[in-house]
């Protein structure tokens, strides 16, 4: 090759260079990326006095002291995410969960020809009972609570709001069991 092709191979390269960096600068002036005025994601770390850190965790209520002021009927708006897993009408049948009629108050694992887990099953076995105090624990945090359980959901972290759908399933019986009373409330663990 003589020195006019080492030319022509040059001037292709550097004409596609700048075509490209001509591109580069037109699809800027198009698509303008305005900057923020902060840039990066605001953290919001609490301050000095306003909880976390070294703060101990607010004291809930006893499961007794929030059931006397639950909401039924705000529970059965929250317990709409059960459905997805579970199904609430006497009789119905189990879906990737299992029928929660009557679970208040009835035995864990409740549900007959249902495949529990085997931590279920075990609390089963072992005669526990779906108390109140074991469906607001259960429902904070249902892998914490049982370890093994077959159930995904993370939990309802607003204690009102369990005790609101504990309500609502407690009125999902033939014979709801009556509240516990106020005054007879275990203290809160701290």
């Amino acid at each position: 090759m003589d020195s006019f092709e080492y030319n022509k191979v040059a001037g292709a390269v550097l004409g596609t260079a700048l075509l490209v960096m001509a591109l580069s600068i037109g699809s800027e002036i198009v698509f303008d990326q305005p900057t923020p005025a902060k840039p990066g994601y605001v953290i919001n770390v609490p301050k000095e006095g306003e909880g976390g850190g070294n703060q101990p965790p607010a004291a809930i209520e006893p499961i007794a002291v929030r059931l006397a002021k639950a909401d039924a009927k705000a529970g059965a708006n929250t317990a709409k995410a059960c459905l997805a897993c579970h199904t609430l009408e006497k009789g119905q049948p189990a879906k990737i969960g299992p029928n929660l009629y009557n679970v208040v108050g009835g035995p864990d694992a409740h549900m007959a020809g249902f495949p529990y887990s085997a931590a279920m099953q075990k609390r089963h076995d072992d005669g526990d009972k779906w108390t109140f105090e074991d469906l607001d624990h259960f429902l904070a945090d249902p892998k914490g609570y049982v370890p093994g359980t077959a159930m995904t959901f993370a939990g309802i972290k607003d204690p009102q709001a369990r005790a609101n759908v504990i309500d609502y399933l407690r009125t999902l019986s033939d014979s709801p069991l009556p509240l516990p009373p106020v005054e007879a409330a275990p203290a809160a663990p701290a």
